[in-house]
């Protein structure tokens, strides 16, 4: 159970991560990368649009692994793994059984208000 929970929070963690990184990209070429204007710098306008591209990707491919690693983190429990049909087999009733069933109507009561008229 441990596991499940820690790549739970993993997946949630890289999925905030890949908000903000999709909303600090524009769509127009601007957001952060319109902010790097100057040709000295090591980082310039096309170097973080393909930081911020390659961490999109990077995270899109993190979530679908962690995804997949949580599915097969699940836990289960003994009872959940043995077979239904194999419990229907157990419990069912014999069909060449003969049924009992009652030849005499129950005797009723007579109601003492009733002998009062």
């Amino acid at each position: 159970m441990g596991i499940y929970i820690f790549v739970s929070v993993l997946i949630i963690v890289a999925c905030f991560l890949q908000i903000l990184v999709v909303l600090v990209q524009n769509s127009k070429g601007g957001g952060l990368a319109a902010n790097f204007t100057s040709t000295g710098q090591s980082m310039g306008v096309r170097k973080t649009a393909d930081f911020l591209e390659k961490s999109t990707w990077t995270l899109a491919v993190a979530i679908l692994i962690l995804s997949v690693a949580a599915t097969a983190a699940i836990p289960r429990s003994q009872q959940e793994q043995e077979s239904r049909i194999q419990d229907q087999i157990i419990n069912a009733i014999d069909p060449s059984a003969i049924p009992t069933l009652p030849t005499a109507m129950p005797l009723q009561e007579e109601d003492p208000q009733d002998n009062q008229e």
